[in-house]
């Protein structure tokens, strides 16, 4: 079963930055893509970005210009970098990897790394 660490939440000041790691415990064999969701008190989680197999990346109208996601050479890491963070952008924010399974997809998710964005 493969296990999704995340580390680098905490506490910042409007606009200040935070950069946040992803690493799965091996391997993923067929992924289709890695990413970071959020969720708020009270509201659904949401994408805020994703990079595919292939590189090609994906963000939230909310954070695009602002947040980056990378990964490392070897698809194992990812890494949002977060700039110029607002108070709403304050969530749990979680790892997600995609895979693909024959017909099927499996999801796999990290524990969560709370961000709280307040003076």
């Amino acid at each position: 079963q493969v296990q999704l660490v995340e580390s680098g939440g905490g506490l910042v000041q409007p606009g200040g930055s935070l950069r946040l790691s992803c690493a799965a415990s091996e391997t993923i064999f067929n992924i289709i893509s890695m990413g970071w969701y959020r969720q708020a008190p009270g509201n659904q989680r949401e994408l805020v970005a994703s990079i595919t197999s292939g590189g090609s990346t994906n963000y939230a109208d909310s954070v695009k210009g602002r947040f980056t996601i990378s990964r490392d050479n070897a698809k194992t890491t990812v890494y949002l970098q977060m700039n110029s963070l607002k108070p709403e952008d304050t969530a749990v924010y979680y790892c997600n990897a995609a895979k693909s399974a024959g017909p099927i997809k499996l999801d796999y998710w990290g524990q969560g790394t709370q961000v709280t964005v307040s003076s």
